[in-house]
């Protein structure tokens, strides 16, 4: 059964809250429980959780991961750099000059200049079958160290909805330790230090996992692409235990979601996992290891969607978007809040 909805007008948040005089975590928190649907702001969070739930968090750090790539015509377009293969190739989408969408004409071969004299070669679309077009394997010529290259030369990904350019700051969670993300995690964007400070206080761990987003297709609605994850192994007892102890596994955003299920096995034992995973929940796979979640506010027809439904059902998700309409929610990065307790 597909979510349905329609995004209201203004509905989209352009910029980071703090732009408005509104900190981080007080943008607005809704509760879905089967028993009903709550209004508060984030800052709430750690009197809507119960002593001896487990909150797991990303702490994966966002790269400035969009650069200018010169075409062999002459014209700068905005290029996605999603990260690196095991084999150092990087993955790429090649974005129109508009930044309207992903540029589908692109062929093998094609030749960008980038700034500080590199030159990327497209070599072959993504190895991933589901996204032949839109995702390119590259090499850099000469080698390039990624990482220094975005630092130096690049800007955070944005999209259209944005009023402007904000800086890499207003891209990071207050948590994030470990570059690699093309996009933020922007489930744990409204964390503070006070919040994370009272949920431990009350008896609420918080603990970690690493997923390094790649560059995902608000145009287009795919599915995510394999990423790199690790799941550390007191992140996994303390998991295994949560869910055995009768608590809650809370999980902030898809991508925390995500590492957790891949390192979770048939019988519900989460483990200690690293490498490529290329798991995407939905209806035939639903959440074995996250009882709870953490999420923004995805727009119609978004992948996410499917992960939400596959941790709290669709009928909750359903309610949750139709409230989240009602009540003047705002989506995207710097939007709202769900707190999802099925």
């Amino acid at each position: 059964m597909t979510l349905a909805f329609t995004l209201p007008e203004d509905a989209e948040a352009t910029a980071p809250p703090e732009r408005h005089g509104t900190p981080r975590d007080g943008v607005r928190l809704m509760t879905v429980r089967p028993d009903g649907i709550g209004h508060h702001v984030f800052r709430d969070l750690p009197e809507l959780l119960e002593p001896g739930d487990l909150v797991v968090v990303n702490t994966s750090a966002t790269l400035p991961a969009r650069l200018p790539a010169t075409r062999a015509d002459g014209l700068t377009v905005p290029l996605h750099v999603a990260g690196t293969l095991d084999d150092g190739s990087w993955v790429v989408e090649v974005r129109r000059p508009d930044n309207d969408g992903p540029d589908l004409r692109v062929e093998p071969g094609a030749v960008l200049a980038l700034p500080g004299g590199v030159l990327l070669r497209l070599l072959a679309g993504h190895p991933d079958p589901r996204h032949p077009s839109r995702l390119w394997r590259a090499r850099p010529e000469p080698d390039a160290d990624l990482v220094a290259l975005l630092q130096r030369h690049g800007q955070p990904i944005r999209y259209g909805y944005l009023s402007g350019t904000f800086p890499l700051s207003a891209y990071q969670t207050v948590y994030a330790t470990e570059p690699g993300s093309a996009e933020m995690a922007s489930a744990g964007r409204p964390f503070s230090e006070a919040v994370l400070v009272r949920l431990m206080a009350r008896g609420i761990p918080v603990v970690p996992v690493v997923l390094h987003a790649g560059v995902s297709s608000p145009e287009l609605h795919e599915p995510p692409t394999a990423e790199r994850f690790a799941v550390p192994e007191v992140t996994a007892r303390l998991v295994t235990g949560t869910r055995r102890a009768g608590r809650r596994v809370v999980a902030v955003g898809t991508t925390v979601t995500r590492a957790l299920e891949t390192a979770t096995d048939d019988d519900g034992r989460t483990l200690p996992a690293s490498g490529w995973t290329d798991l995407v929940l939905g209806p035939d796979r639903p959440a074995r290891a996250v009882t709870g979640l953490i999420t923004g506010l995805h727009a119609p027809e978004a992948s996410h969607l499917q992960l939400l439904e596959a941790v709290a059902g669709h009928d909750l998700v359903a309610a949750a978007y139709r409230a989240a309409v009602a009540g003047r929610y705002l989506w995207h990065e710097f939007g709202d809040s769900m707190l999802f307790l099925p």
